[in-house]
């Protein structure tokens, strides 16, 4: 019995993957309405905006060197803010719009990747900062001259625009089925399929040993962090569309979500270690999580704790399982 719990607690996806399991039956027995299609698929549509940023986590993470991306959140923010705007005020064509704001995201992420990549400064350090500069632009943006100085949200869009959050392909959101999965099978083959993805997981795991195999450090660091903002940008996008309205507080508080996620998922904070298959399962176990703590009508300030406990534990279960191997 000891070595099948054993065996359990070292293959990360299984044991996720019956964590899973369990949640789900406890919350599917116990809490009402929690086991109906429409409840299920529209947890998912939560799953996709949180999970997008929990991918650009992983990424940013893998690289090692202390790699975290705490602006995030602030990034999704000021992409919705800038698409928002240039939709509902200027009356912008809402393709270009929505380019204009992917594009932003990426460049917001460019801008973390050189800083943390060519300046040496701490990305724990330059993604605060940028946490707060990227903030503080969506509020400048929110600002509506005809109605004083205070921001204020977006949401007069055209119809079309609520296609990407609202649309249903066969019940099932379009932006899981056309977005969220495209996504993790793109970084699925990114990672586990191509030179980037060995690259990648050389430089977090030895970044001294990546020089010396000729692999150009900081190209792939600033590649990730524009990874990241992208992947932000997408969920700024979708989040907007679904509920109809760019507000400059949208963010607030994804990105450590984001974060526990990927730990819950067995991304090593040393970088250099973790699967998107444990992401994804860590994606599902935290929606779920809301999903059905919610319906409980459980406090917030209880789901928050929850995270916090999720959160020390998959960093314990990371070492135990380090020190196991090295037994």
């Amino acid at each position: 019995m000891k070595r099948v719990l054993d065996q359990i607690v070292e293959n990360r996806v299984f044991f996720l993957l019956v964590l899973f399991v369990i949640l789900f039956a406890v919350f599917a027995i116990s809490v009402q309405n929690f086991f109906t299609f429409y409840n299920l698929t529209n947890m998912t549509q939560y799953g996709v905006e949180l999970g997008l940023l929990a991918l650009a986590e992983m990424l940013v993470i893998l690289s090692g060197g202390g790699g975290i991306d705490l602006s995030v959140g602030s990034m999704l923010t000021i992409v919705a803010m800038i698409i928002g705007v240039l939709i509902g005020r200027v009356g912008l064509n809402p393709s270009l719009a929505i380019f204009l704001g992917l594009s932003a995201g990426m460049g917001m992420g460019y801008l973390n990747g050189v800083l943390v990549s060519y300046t040496k400064i701490l990305p724990f350090i330059v993604t605060l900062a940028s946490l707060y500069v990227y903030k503080s632009l969506a509020l400048i943006i929110a600002v509506d001259p005809r109605f004083g100085p205070n921001p204020m949200p977006v949401s007069n869009f055209p119809e079309s625009f609520y296609f990407v959050g609202q649309y249903r392909i066969g019940g099932i959101p379009f932006q899981v089925l056309c977005i969220f999965i495209p996504v993790i099978l793109l970084l699925y083959v990114l990672l586990e399929k191509s030179v980037f993805g060995r690259y990648l997981y050389g430089v977090g795991s030895n970044e001294k040993a990546a020089l010396f195999s000729g692999i150009n450090v900081e190209r792939v660091r600033v590649t990730v962090y524009t990874l990241s903002g992208l992947l932000s940008a997408l969920s700024g996008w979708i989040i907007t569309s679904r509920i109809a309205s760019a507000r400059p507080d949208i963010g607030t508080g994804y990105e450590l979500q984001a974060i526990t996620i990927a730990v819950l998922g067995g991304v090593s904070i040393k970088g250099g270690e973790g699967r998107i298959g444990g992401v994804v399962l860590g994606i599902a176990i935290i929606t779920l999580l809301y999903n059905g703590m919610q319906l409980a009508g459980i406090h917030q300030i209880w789901q928050l704790g929850s995270l916090g406990v999720i959160l020390v534990g998959s960093v314990l279960l990371n070492q135990m399982l380090l020190a196991r191997r090295k037994m």
